[in-house]
């Protein structure tokens, strides 16, 4: 059974990032003396990072936490010890049976970004692009990768860096990445209306203005964090009183994996009531795409205002300390995303002008490669050509020679054989 080690959520930023959601059977440091087994890994079950190496950052991990030595020294880190390496070079304490597991997980994880780099490749080859060595190189930031064989300190100070910087990087990317969806999504609509007839225009832009109406009327959406939310949550989820709310139960009953600390995940899961009263799959005006960005932009509200220690972890203490807060007792509705805008208009311009430019450079692609084909043509059809003339020259060369009297070029007639002529002088 996978039990919860709250003590692992305390080494800050770095580790909640890479222990997030993980959970291992205790050692028993008795046991361990006798060169204990390795054990074989399950595919990670938790929630994914987002990170590109996730999978052998969670694997590197799990293994790292088996072994007694190491998993002490991660119980009594802090933040700056992580973030300046000490706690890597513990890796030299690591036991050898756990080592020789880390170099297999390194080399599968070079395996991988090898093909991954191929595969790349091959697809910008394939679509006439240049590749871009340095954002390929960025793929094997993670590890050393000139030395592929062991799992040495560097790899593990390397891993740590790196998944610092991603997930301190991971939201802003997907907000970056849904304003780039939103623009695009009005660039199209827009795009279409320029097709159409000016009757069926009018009746677009009509059906349009309906459907962001109709997703604009729904009931008050609380602030995410707020008593009143957390309340919704204790009486439409969980069947209790409002009047009986007790902040400390509330958290324990909603600590999915009883680890004393709301990650992520089980933030975001207390924000579903609010999201449904906004969004519905079935409802045309509703885009499940900005849901999610709706969810995000709560969990970051709560963590900014709970989180104080900035781990990326909510603990008890934390949350109850924000319950004491004026802010807890926010009565104003939260607003949605049809109340902020992902971009501005002369954002959308500027994304406009940058499709532009993209199919310009298409379209003269484009047009080269059409030259280049019709100039490869012309040369076939020259080849042909030349083919041609020389199979009707070919059976002429080839005919039988005509028979020639010596001393005269004059070919005999056609069935004369060349009869001997004697020579004078000779009998």
């Amino acid at each position: 059974m996978w039990l919860p080690e709250a003590s692992l959520a305390r080494c800050g930023l770095v580790l909640l990032s890479l222990w997030l959601c993980i959970h291992s059977v205790p050692i028993s440091v008795e046991k361990a003396k006798d060169k204990p087994e390795v054990e074989q890994l399950e595919p990670p079950q938790s929630a994914d990072t987002g990170l590109h190496y996730d999978r052998y950052l969670r694997e590197v991990i799990e293994y790292l936490e088996k072994d007694p030595h190491f998993r002490e020294k991660l119980k009594n880190a802090n933040m700056d010890d992580i973030k300046q390496g000490k706690l890597s070079k513990e890796l030299d304490f690591v036991q050898h049976n756990f080592r020789s597991k880390l170099d297999e997980l390194k080399r599968e994880e070079m395996n991988r970004l090898r093909l991954l780099i191929k595969a790349k490749h091959n697809l910008r080859e394939g679509n006439g692009n240049t590749l871009d060595h340095q954002a390929l190189l960025k793929q094997f930031e993670h590890l050393n990768h000139m030395n592929p064989h062991t799992f040495e300190v560097e790899d593990l100070d390397r891993l740590i860096q790196s998944a610092t910087k991603d997930l301190e990087n991971y939201d802003k990317e997907h907000h970056d990445e849904f304003k780039r969806y939103e623009m695009m999504k009005e660039h199209e609509r827009r795009e279409r209306l320029k097709t159409m007839s000016e009757e069926d225009r009018k009746k677009e832009e009509q059906h349009y203005e309906e459907m962001k109406k109709k997703h604009a009327n729904h009931p008050k959406v609380n602030h995410p964090g707020s008593e009143d939310q957390l309340k919704e949550v204790w009486q439409e989820s969980d069947g209790l009183d409002p009047e009986d709310f007790d902040p400390k139960t509330f958290f324990k009953m909603h600590d999915s994996n009883g680890d004393g600390f709301f990650d992520e995940s089980e933030l975001e899961a207390l924000f579903t009531k609010e999201l449904e009263k906004v969004y519905n799959p079935e409802n045309e005006e509703d885009d499940m795409v900005e849901m999610e960005e709706e969810r995000l932009r709560m969990r970051e509200h709560v963590m900014n205002e709970v989180d104080t220690n900035k781990d990326r972890l909510v603990s008890m203490s934390e949350f109850i300390a924000a319950t004491k807060k004026v802010e807890f007792h926010e009565k104003d509705e939260w607003g949605t995303l049809d109340q902020n805008p992902a971009y501005t208009e002369e954002e959308l311009r500027e994304y406009e002008r940058q499709i532009a430019n993209e199919e310009d450079d298409i379209n003269a692609k484009t047009a080269e490669l059409q030259k280049q084909r019709e100039e490869l043509e012309r040369k076939q059809e020259e080849l042909d050509t030349q083919k041609s003339g020389l199979k009707q020259v070919s059976p002429m060369a080839e005919a039988e020679p005509a028979p020639v009297v010596p001393g005269n070029a004059q070919p005999l007639p056609p069935g004369h054989q060349q009869q001997d002529v004697p020579v004078p002088g000779h009998s």
